[in-house]
């Protein structure tokens, strides 16, 4: 665990700096207008092994307008003697923007010591993507006993707390659903949770494969406002294999698998604001490959998904 005198002596001066708001709006690049943005989450390109700083840079080479980052990824990079501050430059200088941190901390879990330490845990976690210019971090349900049925009121308090501790460093945390986890796996019970959180600033992290996976379906997107969502994790999955069957390394490009994408993408730009496609895949077969045109195919296809609906929006006005 990264204690707070471990975090400035790793960082330096420098980095707690970069804390500071008007710095790190300076350093950050302006978001590009539009109904949506294209980003890069780097477990897409994990298997090649590049590393952070080489993670970044194949997606600034083949075009993204940002990256989500993997907590872990950036406290292994501390944990070499490199700075944030230094980190927030590599990024800025390659017109990226981190739009959100893969955090596993068990916010969620019923023990009482395990969630106190993951608070910790999670406040640190917020400190440090605060200072590269984050202001979101995934809350997924990490430790949460599987097949345990979940008390809507209990959790959705549970969420209040960790959107409060998010409003001191402005990296909120997302609720996000795994498909598969047999405890938060629904879409439905996500807005539940959210909707019992009572807060403002209550979001929802999707994704097309868990979507799929946990039975959500994809109307119930169509329930929901701009503000709901900022970030959906985007993929596709094969209709040759049962829903139950499928594992994360079954996702496939945007448009090579079954999945309504051209309808989740219309309910989308439908809420209102610009919302965050971000490319989140762990085929192995991928992975075997050069990790550049891995990213690069990801991003061709999502575009063109995009052109294709941008196009039918304008037929039909």
């Amino acid at each position: 665990m990264l204690n707070r005198r471990k975090l400035f002596k790793i960082s330096g001066a420098a980095a707690a700096l970069a804390m500071l708001p008007r710095v790190v709006t300076a350093s950050t690049p302006s978001p590009k207008e539009g109904p949506f943005r294209f980003c890069l989450n780097t477990s897409t390109i994990r298997g090649q092994n590049l590393g952070l700083l080489q993670s970044i840079d194949t997606a600034s080479k083949a075009g993204y307008d940002g990256v989500e980052l993997w907590v872990k990824d950036v406290r292994d990079y501390m944990k070499e003697g490199n700075s944030l501050s230094t980190l927030a430059k590599h990024i800025s200088t390659r017109n990226l923007r981190v739009e959100d941190a893969i955090s596993f901390t068990q916010w969620m879990v019923d023990d009482d010591v395990k969630r106190k330490a993951a608070l910790i845990e999670l406040e640190e976690e917020m400190k440090i993507m605060s200072a590269l210019g984050c202001h979101r971090i995934a809350a997924p349900p990490a430790g949460v006993e599987k097949d345990k049925p979940l008390d809507f009121q209990k959790d959705g308090a549970r969420y209040h707390e960790i959107l409060s501790l998010g409003r001191k460093y402005n990296v909120m945390p997302m609720l996000e659903f795994w498909g598969a986890s047999g405890t938060l796996y629904n879409f439905g019970q996500a807005l539940a949770i959210a909707a019992m959180a009572n807060d403002p600033d209550a979001r929802i992290l999707p994704d097309v494969y868990h979507m799929f996976r946990g039975g959500s379906g994809f109307e119930g997107l169509k329930l929901v406002n701009g503000r709901v969502i900022d970030i959906i994790h985007m993929n596709d999955y094969p209709g040759t294999i049962p829903a139950n069957e499928q594992t994360d390394s079954d996702r496939v490009y945007p448009g090579d698998g079954v999945a309504p994408l051209k309808q989740v993408l219309h309910d989308l730009q439908a809420m209102g604001g610009t919302k965050v496609l971000s490319l989140e895949l762990f085929n192995k077969n991928y992975w075997a490959q050069d990790a550049l045109l891995v990213a690069s195919t990801g991003l061709q296809k999502m575009k063109s998904l995009v052109n294709e609906v941008l196009k039918e929006k304008t037929a039909k006005s």
